[in-house]
């Protein structure tokens, strides 16, 4: 891609909601704002998504189902955690992928 191709695909990405994927499992949804040359990226209005730890995917692992019983074990659904950040500087070496938000 040439650089003017280049600034113009960023430039159409400004103020467009992304999610960016760190090499830490987290996630990051916001407004993109700017870039630069070390790949890192600015997003406002950001919230960071974790995935849920180990303790407590264990707490909602399914029971084994009694002798007695022939239904399924329960199976439970795990949220990620999320929080408001607001302004967010996500370094470009941290950053494993990156989406746009397709408005609906």
């Amino acid at each position: 891609m040439d650089p003017i191709d280049a600034t113009n695909y960023l430039t159409s990405l400004l103020n467009r909601l992304l999610r960016v994927h760190t090499n830490d499992t987290r996630m990051f949804v916001g407004e993109f704002k700017c870039t630069d040359n070390e790949r890192n990226i600015i997003l406002a209005r950001c919230y960071e998504y974790r995935p849920p730890t180990t303790q407590s995917m264990l707490s909602l692992a399914p029971t084994s189902p009694t002798a007695d019983s022939h239904s399924p074990p329960e199976m439970k659904k795990a949220d990620m955690t999320s929080r408001f950040l607001g302004l967010v500087v996500v370094p470009g070496h941290c950053i494993v992928k990156i989406e746009v938000e397709e408005a609906v």
